[in-house]
């Protein structure tokens, strides 16, 4: 015996209910719940979908879906640093290998002319926090209009728009500009140009290059992106 279109969309408000916000995620759980129920139907006909439901979902624990969606995200946030580090490379590759550089040196030579201090180290950790939260905050802004426009909630997506695993990565300037207050040397100002450039490029890439990219992207993931969206 196999479900009908209403207990399949019964599947769907059941995996809302308990707390799985993602269109993706919802849909193969649905799939799950609907292949054991029909297997269950195949050794005891007689149970009523309700049932059939509850006992499988007893399966997943007190927890129910939540570790589910849990690894799910943790599976997703991975595949996003992924396409973050790829972009990353490409522009320690040629020819923009060259423009990475001479950005690294031009901003090495300017703190080496400069005195640095707890106030200059105080307005570039400004500067660089503020562009970096900026930018998180109108994205969060985007996911939402997205979100109400679609309907539909895709995890890869509300990563993409809505935040990035990567962002405690913003803080790092502030940890080496503490550190080169107390360790002024030619080192330290090499180490902290390196990083404020690779701060500025993952910012470009998360902010500018990978959301023009997202449809692309979540096309390969979901396979029905297109089709329900």
């Amino acid at each position: 015996m196999k479900l009908s279109l209403l207990q399949i969309q019964k599947l769907y408000d059941f995996t809302r209910q308990h707390y799985v916000e993602y269109y993706d995620l919802q849909t193969e759980l649905v799939d799950h719940l609907a292949n054991a129920i029909e297997e269950q139907w195949k050794e005891i006909p007689t149970l009523s979908f309700e049932e059939a439901l509850q006992k499988e979902f007893k399966k997943f624990g007190v927890f129910g879906f939540m570790d589910v969606v849990e690894q799910r995200q943790k599976a997703m946030n991975k595949k996003y640093n992924v396409l973050v580090w790829y972009h990353l490379k490409s522009f320690f590759r040629l020819p923009q290998i060259i423009g990475t550089l001479l950005s690294i040196l031009l901003l090495f030579q300017m703190m080496k002319n400069i005195q640095f201090s707890t106030e200059v180290a105080s307005i570039l950790t400004f500067i660089i926090l503020i562009s970096f939260w900026s930018g998180m905050i109108l994205m969060n802004i985007k996911r939402k209009k997205i979100v109400k426009e679609e309907g539909k909630k895709w995890l890869l997506k509300d990563i993409i728009y809505g935040y990035s695993s990567m962002a405690g990565m913003s803080y790092l300037p502030l940890q080496l500009f503490i550190q080169i207050e107390h360790n002024h040397n030619q080192t330290m100002l090499f180490i902290m140009s390196v990083v404020i450039v690779l701060m500025l490029l993952i910012e470009y890439i998360t902010f500018f290059v990978i959301p023009s990219k997202a449809s692309e992207y979540l096309k390969q993931t979901y396979p029905e992106y297109e089709l329900v969206r």
